[in-house]
């Protein structure tokens, strides 16, 4: 067999295996280890162990359990209620005020936690409840919360873009930075977006007449200010040349427990313990999934399959914006199956040398990868979002979420657009300040 005729076996035993709802980082690990011993025979068995821990001894992954971490203890307190609620205050008389306050609460609150299912569930359970109380139609509320909680893993700092720097082995500083003005402009077109359609269908809320005084939008302005702190502490030690990316994560860790803990009264040693055992739960299982994709990947190197893909092409006499318009259709098409972890390290060593043979600076696409992965976290069959907001939701069904998030979609589709366009929305920022 060939190379190409290998990898497209592999890549439909590896669907059929994972579409099984087998646990990712076994499915991976259990279609690697069959293909090895089917072509390079049982010996091939004795690289498995270095294979896998050469890989998982990287030191930059330490940052992942402490991201979590971060975002296991904002989860765990009111940060989100606070953050809703000082944001609508400012915005209630703007049409779509609440829809845009539980965006913009979202993009500040993906820049602690760098997950979408936890912003999603923490803006969600008190954002959604009160804006269907105040009049808005469910598909707008539920769907801007399903679109705002992508916004987690594109505004740093953002797990999946160190999965991706790793992956890529490019500069996680360097990725952290370029998904800044990207972030902003994907929220400024949700919030354009809810806005216009709440003026357009003319919502009017319940409580309209309603005016807060100076002192109430005042008062709640210094619950944001811990918020402010974090996000000024991480990236002061990030970029101001204290501190690695491994350790500015340590330094979030700490910072978010301590708020949660001295402001929000969160130190009970079992609440600790919770927070606790689900930043070692989420992490043990994204080191499972990063330890079988490098297996995977080794597989893939070995059979010579990655090679051929990418050297077949690079053959094409196409325009290089073709073949990126072919792997985000790749992307977006992968993203409807598979989740945003298991899709990058599957793909990125694969894409790689095509992306830098095509000449596309690597950081750039990383953003590019990025959008494309939120795409995958609101479309069907397994868009993870769309189930945590049904879950906060249950008497909205779950075609009605969707018909909600469809438009914030395109939002996304065109914020690729305009990377394509304008390239230097994500590459000036890294370049400014890492030169």
């Amino acid at each position: 067999m060939s190379a190409l005729a290998i990898g497209l076996l592999i890549f439909v035993v590896t669907v059929a295996v994972l579409a099984t709802g087998l646990p990712i980082a076994f499915g991976m690990g259990a279609v690697a280890l069959f293909f090895m011993v089917v072509f390079d025979g049982w010996y091939s068995v004795n690289f498995l162990p270095e294979t896998i821990f050469a890989g998982l001894s990287d030191f930059t992954l330490v940052s992942l359990p402490m991201f979590i971490i971060m975002g296991a203890a904002v989860a765990s307190s009111r940060a989100g209620s606070d953050l809703y609620e000082a944001l609508s205050r400012w915005l209630h008389r703007v049409p779509g005020s609440l829809v845009i306050s539980n965006i913009g609460a979202c993009a500040l609150f993906s820049a602690l936690t760098g997950s979408s299912p936890a912003t999603c569930a923490a803006i969600g359970k008190m954002g959604i409840p009160e804006m269907r109380k105040r009049g808005y139609d469910a598909d707008l509320a539920t769907g801007a919360i399903a679109a705002g909680g992508t916004l987690g893993i594109l505004i740093p700092p953002s797990i999946t873009m160190i999965l991706y720097g790793i992956a890529s082995e490019t500069s996680i500083g360097r990725l952290f930075l370029a998904g800044v003005i990207p972030g902003l402009l994907l929220t400024g077109l949700f919030m354009a977006w809810a806005l216009f359609l709440s003026w357009k269908r003319g919502t009017v809320l319940v409580d309209h007449d309603r005016i807060y005084s100076l002192k109430e939008k005042l008062e709640l302005l210094p619950r944001l200010l811990p918020f402010i702190v974090v996000i000024v502490g991480v990236v002061y030690a990030l970029y101001g040349g204290i501190a690695t990316p491994s350790e500015a994560a340590g330094v979030g860790a700490a910072l978010c427990l301590l708020m949660v803990i001295v402001i929000y009264r969160v130190w009970k040693p079992m609440d600790l313990w919770l927070i606790l055992r689900d930043g070692l739960r989420e992490s043990g299982m994204l080191l499972m999934i990063i330890g079988a994709s490098i297996l995977f990947g080794y597989m893939m190197s070995s059979l010579q399959v990655t090679q051929s893909v990418a050297e077949a092409i690079g053959e094409l006499q196409v325009n290089r914006w073709v073949v990126l318009a072919a792997i985000n259709l790749l992307l977006l098409v992968a993203g409807c199956f598979l989740p945003p972890a298991a899709i990058i390290l599957m793909t990125t060593p694969i894409l790689m040398p095509v992306i830098t043979a095509a000449g596309f600076d690597p950081i750039w696409f990383g953003v590019i990868l990025t959008i494309n992965m939120e795409l995958g976290l609101i479309t069907p069959p397994v868009g993870l979002n769309l189930f945590v907001i049904n879950g906060i939701t249950p008497d909205v069904r779950l075609p009605t979420i969707l018909k909600g998030a469809f438009p914030f979609m395109m939002c996304m589709v065109l914020a690729i657009l305009l990377l394509c366009v304008f390239p230097e929305l994500a590459t000036w920022l890294p370049e400014q300040l890492m030169g």
